[in-house]
């Protein structure tokens, strides 16, 4: 898949915590998917952690492009706290307070809770 010329259409600094993994094109629609890196969360780092997997995408259509309809189909992961058995995952408002991401995309993931 080459998928670098898609990479361009994603808010500034997507790509800092999410990986871009698939994309797929129709005559109608572009879809490009993206997963959580498995970089847990600053505030637990220095706890022990385990990745377990993702929860259910989020699709959210963006501007269209060339007149086909964009979308992000978008997993976030989770951890477990081996300790407490406790899952986490990252709080998207305390990123987008410190981050380089646009505006509109920081308002999305605001959007997921």
């Amino acid at each position: 898949m080459d998928s670098n010329g898609y990479r361009l259409l994603l808010p500034e600094g997507t790509l800092d915590y999410f990986d871009l993994v698939d994309v797929q094109e129709t005559s109608s629609e572009v879809v490009i998917y993206l997963e959580e890196k498995n970089v847990v969360p600053e505030q637990y780092s220095s706890q022990e952690t385990e990745s377990k997997g993702f929860y259910d995408p989020v699709v959210v259509q963006d501007f269209p492009l060339r007149g086909k309809k964009l979308f992000l189909n978008i997993r976030r992961r989770r951890w477990i706290l081996k300790k407490s058995n406790e899952y986490i995952s990252r709080n998207w408002r305390m990123v987008a307070e410190g981050t380089r991401m646009t505006q509109d995309f920081a308002s999305f993931l605001k959007e997921l809770y």
